[in-house]
Order: C-alpha cells, then sequence, then structure tokens
C-alpha cells in the first residue's frame, strides 16, 4: 500500500473532521492508505511539554512519517488568516528534511477551518503551501471541475478543502465541504501514485 500522510492540527475538531474525509478520499483510491497524523500543541510557558502521545486522536507526526509517504495532505485552522502556531513551530523544525530532500517531487494538498465564513480561509491555505513550496513540494489544488467550488456557501476553494464551522465551531459539515474535501483527498492519492510509476 502507498502511504498518504494527512497532518493537521485542530484544537476544537473542525479540521480534525476534514483531515477524516481527506483520508477516505485516499482510501478510495486502490493501493492508497491514508496515515492520519497531528503535531502537539505549543504553550507559553516554556516548561510545558506535551505527553509523548495524545490523549486521543491521531499520533503526532515522526519525521520518519515523511520519509515513507508518497503524498502529503496539510490542514490547520485559521488564526488571523495563518496557520496555527502549533503547525508552524513544526515545520520551523524541519530543516534536516528540508537540506536532504525528503519531500522534495512529492505532491502536496492543503485544508482548513474557520470561525468566520471571510475569516481567512485562502490566505492560511497559502500560508501552508510555503513551507511545501520551500520542501520541493507538487501543490495541488482543486479544478473548476467540480461544481460545488461554484455553488457552495459554507466554504471549498480551488486552493484546497475548507469549512465554515462558526464561531462556536458548531456548524455541521455541509455536504459541498465534505464532497470537496474527499475529492481533494482522491487527487492527491491519484496523483501520487502516478508519480510513482513515472
Amino acid at each position: 500500500m502507498t502511504p498518504i500522510l494527512v497532518l493537521y492540527y485542530s484544537r476544537h475538531g473542525s479540521t480534525r473532521q476534514l483531515a477524516q474525509l481527506i483520508a477516505q478520499g485516499i482510501h478510495s483510491v486502490a493501493g492508497c492508505e491514508a496515515r492520519v497524523r497531528t503535531v502537539p500543541a505549543i504553550s507559553t510557558v516554556t516548561e510545558a511539554t506535551e505527553s509523548a502521545i495524545p490523549d486521543s486522536g491521531a499520533p503526532y507526526v515522526e519525521l520518519n512519517d515523511f520519509k515513507e509517504c508518497a503524498g502529503l495532505a496539510l490542514g490547520s485552522p485559521t488564526r488571523f488568516g495563518n496557520m496555527a502556531s502549533a503547525m508552524k513551530y513544526f515545520w520551523d523544525g524541519t530543516a534536516a528534511d528540508w537540506v536532504s530532500g525528503t519531500l522534495s517531487g512529492k505532491p502536496a494538498c492543503v485544508f482548513t477551518s474557520t470561525g468566520s465564513l471571510h475569516g481567512g480561509q485562502e490566505s492560511t491555505l497559502l500560508s501552508m503551501m510555503l513551507p511545501l513550496l520551500h520542501h520541493g513540494m507538487l501543490i495541488l489544488g482543486l479544478p473548476y471541475s467540480h461544481p460545488e467550488l461554484m455553488a457552495t456557501k459554507s466554504g471549498g476553494s480551488p486552493y484546497g478543502a475548507t469549512h465554515w464551522s462558526g464561531l462556536d465551531g458548531k456548524l455541521p459539515m455541509t455536504e459541498d465541504s465534505r464532497t470537496l474535501s474527499i475529492a481533494l483527498g482522491k487527487r492527491l492519492a491519484e496523483t501520487a501514485l502516478k508519480l510513482q510509476t513515472k
């Protein structure tokens, strides 16, 4: 099976939901499996540390996951139009993989969740693309052949999958967001397989 890494950070569950839908799209491609991982939270208290294993949800990513994956889906909630600090902190520690080219030439996509509809979904997606481009990854988006992109009132972008969760994080995932997330995971897996056969 070809492993595709789905790496996300989520505080209240909305970004985790997107990660699970993207993983579903990956699993729909014969020969591919989703490897779902997260990153630990960071603290303003410098002595604070996270346990080696999360209390719940996906395990923490290990740099070996980069070596083994054939593609990467990266997700974070929006923080003032940018990726969350925990995700940025993680990427700031990947210089060794950058130097060695571990991710170079592999396909990648991005996804995010926001509390407000115009809360920076697309700028957050773009912010997550930056380290991926520096790592030499090939960025995938969603083409307009998906009619949901023209009809959605809840999120979704040619830059990646999105979800508007509401200020309390309780707005349900719409069918458009679900469809686009699954499609993005499927596209990533199909592209990874094509690149491996070249």
